[in-house]
């Protein structure tokens, strides 16, 4: 909400469409009763925000965690609205969570409490609506339960339903990709924007799961010299680089990159403070704080997690100079390619991933354009001209669309 007021007392919004834009459309709460393994029937708590439909149907991940909350939900539902507007595909924003621990379960456990949740959203869910897709403890599987669980309500074959579903259902081709293939874009585009040759920069990735990783791959074919990895087990570092090829191998094979020999430990503290020219926070939320966003050397820091920078941290940052590009616009990559499966789906045609990527890379070179332009526009931070651009896009369909 910090952000949010800072870019709508940019743009002079009026107290009504503040209010408007700030609540979300609406929140479903459910209860389900689901028979567990050892007969005994469990109830789970379960939530659906759709933020806005103003852009088109409402689009956001579904998460099973014990952390999952009506408050959370909410928030990261806003925060689909302004991804989806600030790369310009026509989506609102809602996300969706069952109160759950997905590891402590069985298959079956999961499955029943999938087609449990989609029966009770069915009023919520569609692909006109809502489109669902994985988030943090869910998967392809998940994806493919609920489309076949809706399918069944509705009466016909519905895949445009969720996103994130395996190939074979209708999932699209370069989707795996999607979010770390866009952070590469959005670094590239900014060190064109520096002036920065890739082959003189040196970056450091936290985080090494599927954003971090596939960041770390293709920042490293554009000749950026990859210097630091890391994971939960620690972070590693080589002042010449690591090969990120046998990296990826290596936590194919053993889980994890704990005994990982190709650099040398450090903490995952340390890696943010190393003195490089790029910077990509891949893991968790609040990695940069106030207390250490005064010792950051890099020039250029792209944000593949969700919220890796606290917002005490951004007046540090932009005080020293340091580019950030947002998480709303620098991992916004995987939704432009759910978008793309949803389009396919629809059109009952699939295209090649040499074109997804093409459409891909397009969208998340104009977002960044757009949003760099709006940042000298205004001067203020690219975080900032992130939410303008988003904010301005919905507040103007408001308005169109009127509000009674």
């Amino acid at each position: 909400m910090q952000r949010f007021d800072e870019a709508a007392n940019i743009l002079g919004l009026d107290e009504s469409t503040y209010n408007a834009l700030k609540s979300p459309e609406k929140a479903v709460i459910v209860s389900l009763p689901v028979t567990m393994d050892d007969g005994k029937i469990k109830v789970f708590q379960g939530y659906r925000v759709v933020h806005s439909s103003k852009l088109g149907p409402s689009k956001g991940g579904i998460r099973y965690s014990m952390g999952v909350n009506l408050d959370e939900v909410k928030a990261l539902a806003a925060w689909m609205t302004w991804k989806c507007a600030v790369v310009g595909i026509p989506y609102g924003g809602g996300k969706g969570g069952i109160q759950c621990d997905p590891r402590t379960m069985s298959d079956g456990e999961l499955e029943r409490l999938t087609r449990a949740f989609t029966g009770a959203m069915r009023d919520v869910f569609g692909p006109e609506r809502d489109i669902p897709a994985p988030d943090m403890g869910t998967n392809p599987q998940t994806m493919a339960w609920i489309m076949d669980e809706y399918s069944k309500l509705v009466g016909q074959a519905s895949p445009a339903v969720v996103t994130g579903k395996p190939l074979v259902l209708g999932g699209s081709l370069g989707r795996v990709e999607a979010t770390g293939r866009g952070v590469m874009v959005s670094t590239r585009s900014a060190m064109a924007k520096l002036k920065m040759t890739p082959t003189q920069c040196t970056c450091a990735v936290q985080g090494f799961g599927n954003v971090g990783s596939i960041s770390a791959k293709l920042i490293e074919q554009q000749g950026v010299t990859i210097v630091a990895i890391s994971d939960v087990s620690g972070a590693y570092y080589n002042p010449d680089g690591l090969n990120i090829e046998e990296a990826i191998e290596y936590v194919t094979k053993n889980k994890s990159l704990e005994g990982y020999k190709g650099g040398n430990m450090i903490t995952n503290e340390e890696l943010l403070e190393l003195d490089v020219d790029i910077l990509v926070p891949a893991a968790l939320e609040d990695q940069i704080t106030e207390e250490n966003a005064g010792r950051i050397k890099a020039k250029l820091i792209v944000e593949g997690a969700n919220g890796p920078t606290a917002s005490t941290a951004d007046k540090i940052l932009d005080e020293k100079g340091i580019l950030v590009v947002p998480d709303i616009l620098a991992n916004a990559g995987g939704v432009s390619v759910s978008y793309f499966e949803w389009v396919q789906n629809r059109l009952g045609y699939f295209w090649t991933e040499e074109r997804v990527n093409r459409r891909a890379d397009r969208v998340m070179k104009l977002a960044f354009d757009n949003v760099y332009k709006t940042s000298k526009k205004h001067k203020c931070s690219m975080r900032t001209a992130a939410y303008v651009v988003a904010i301005e896009k919905v507040a103007d369909t408001l308005k169109l669309r009127g509000i009674f």
